[in-house]
């Protein structure tokens, strides 16, 4: 019996640290994920209205019309996306726009600019 209880000990030393540390690897994933969305919702905004949104307007321009210039002319009813997008640790996308340009961001697991590891930033590509 005591036999059969060291093997469990040692299989389950072996798996766990791998297992706890996939919810962390899914989430830098996933923000890899959100981000080609965001930037698919965005390249959607621009074809319609001429440009991206601005910085000020922000990712808050794709769930609702925007009201400070510039205003998009060609908005569809229901926007681009249907909520304001956030990472998987509950943070917002950091976006920024300089016209025809554009950068989102997550600022990682500590919601903080730089950081490594997990706490890593994960950009989208600049367009």
């Amino acid at each position: 019996m005591i036999v059969v209880l060291a093997i469990i000990a040692l299989v389950a030393a072996l798996i766990v640290p791998n297992v706890i540390n996939r919810p962390d690897q899914a989430r830098v994933t996933t923000a890899g994920t959100d981000i080609k969305s965001i930037s698919a919702a965005l390249k959607m905004y621009r074809l319609d209205n001429g440009d991206y949104p601005t910085t000020t307007q922000g990712l808050k321009a794709l769930v609702e019309k925007p009201t400070q210039p510039p205003v998009p002319g060609a908005y569809p009813p229901d926007g681009y996306l249907s909520q304001m997008p956030q990472d998987p640790w509950g943070n917002p996308y950091v976006y920024e726009s300089t016209g025809g340009r554009f950068a989102i961001k997550s600022l990682g697991k500590d919601g903080k600019p730089g950081g490594e590891g997990l706490d890593a930033d994960i950009d989208g590509t600049t367009r």
